[in-house]
This record gives C-alpha cells, structure tokens and sequence, in this order.
C-alpha cells in the first residue's frame, strides 16, 4: 500500500480524498478502492475553572472617612448628618443620581484610576441634568411638563396627614436607593419589607444583601473591565 495523491480525480471517494488533503488531513490510498481515511479527532477545548471574587471587599471599601459601604446598607436606613453637607447618602438633593452612586460603591473600586462615586453618573449614557429645573423651595420638586393648572412650584398650604401609624399598611420600605429593589432576592422581598432596620442590624438580611452581590459581582465584572473600569471585587 502506497500514499499517494490525485492531480485528476476519478472517483467520488479520490475526490473526497484530495479534499480532505487540502485540509491537512493524511491517509494511505491504493488502487483497489477500499482505502480508508483517517481523521484525528481534535482535542476537546479544556472547560474554564470558574473564577471566585471577593465582593466582601466591596462592603468594606470607605465612602467616606469611617463610613463603609456596609455601614450604609445596614440598617437600611437614609441617615442625615446636620453638621455635614447635604446630599447623598447624607440624606438626598433631588438632583443626586442616588441609583449610579450606590452601583458605583458596590461594584467599583473607589479611588482607582480616578474613580469615584460619580464615575458611572458621569457616563455619556446618563442625562447631564433634570429636564425641568428644581424648585429652589419646599417641595423642591420640579414643575410638572406641560401647562397643567396645578403647580408644585409656589404655595404654602401644605397639607399632611396626621394618621397614626396603625393606619397605614407597608408596601415597601424606602431606605437606601436600590437596597430592597436589587440586593434583596425575590424570595425575601416581602419578609424584608415587613421587616424593620432593628432586624437589619442584628443581620436577620446579611447573607441575602452578600449573596446578591456576589452573583452580580460575578456577572458584572468582565463587562465593567471591558469598559476599562476596575472592579472592587478581586
């Protein structure tokens, strides 16, 4: 048995035979037609080992001096400081981007490269202001599109309402933005909104808020280095 190639094929099974040549693939051919070809099976791609990233590292990192990420989270509370200046997360202007702050804190890391707490607000994706001005007076609101003709803009007889506390039912608690919205897990959501900060604080939710943020952590990250930001999870 010789090797042996075409230059003019014959039969169906020489053609099949210089094409599988052309491809680099070797084999031994005779004239009685009963040759057989042998293909290399390739290597199987070897399956990545999933990577583990410390998102704890996220929750430690400071806002503030002495203020921690975690410290703001839990008890998820809106605390506010008379002796610092306003704006978030010490209480809120209505013209703080509260949503791209907090996904700024749990997912990057402060300080690296120039990044902040506004790195993400700043993206060109965001609008750069409110499309109607805020009121530089209680209720600070904007004033409604159009020419509607009730106006949040003046006045000063605001009413409140006084019921006691019995009198309402909780639909959802409203403490640090996006807290309960996207760290809390479906599962829980009714439980943690019929819960209270007090049973923040003795860590009745700890492994929900770290367990989300460790799955989002893990989704996220090579999405935030491919658009040249560094995670705070390593």
């Amino acid at each position: 048995m010789t090797s042996k190639t075409f230059s003019q094929p014959r039969t169906m099974l020489q053609i099949a035979a210089v094409a599988l040549l052309s491809l680099g693939v070797t084999g031994c051919f005779d004239d009685d037609n009963n040759d057989v070809v042998v293909i290399p099976v390739p290597t199987p791609t070897p399956t990545p080992t999933p990577v583990t990233l410390d998102a704890g590292q996220c929750l430690n990192q400071e806002v503030a001096p002495g203020v921690t990420v975690a410290s703001l989270v839990v008890p998820d509370v809106l605390t506010i400081d008379p002796g610092s200046p306003a704006g978030f997360p010490n209480g809120r202007l209505p013209s703080d981007p509260v949503i791209d702050v907090t996904l700024a804190v749990i997912f990057l890391q402060l300080g690296a490269d120039g990044q902040n707490a506004l790195t993400l607000a700043n993206l060109p994706l965001n609008p750069p202001e409110n499309d109607r001005p805020f009121n530089a007076n209680f209720p600070f609101l904007a004033g409604p599109q159009g020419n509607p003709t009730l106006s949040l803009t003046s006045g000063t007889n605001f009413g409140f309402r006084t019921d006691a506390a019995s009198a309402y039912t909780r639909v959802d608690r409203m403490g640090m933005p996006a807290v309960s919205t996207a760290l809390i897990p479906s599962e829980r959501k009714i439980a943690y909104n019929d819960a209270s900060p007090a049973d923040d604080a003795a860590g009745d939710f700890v492994p929900d808020l770290s367990s989300t943020l460790q799955s989002l952590t893990e989704a996220l990250a090579d999405d935030l280095v491919a658009a040249g930001l560094n995670p705070c999870a390593d």
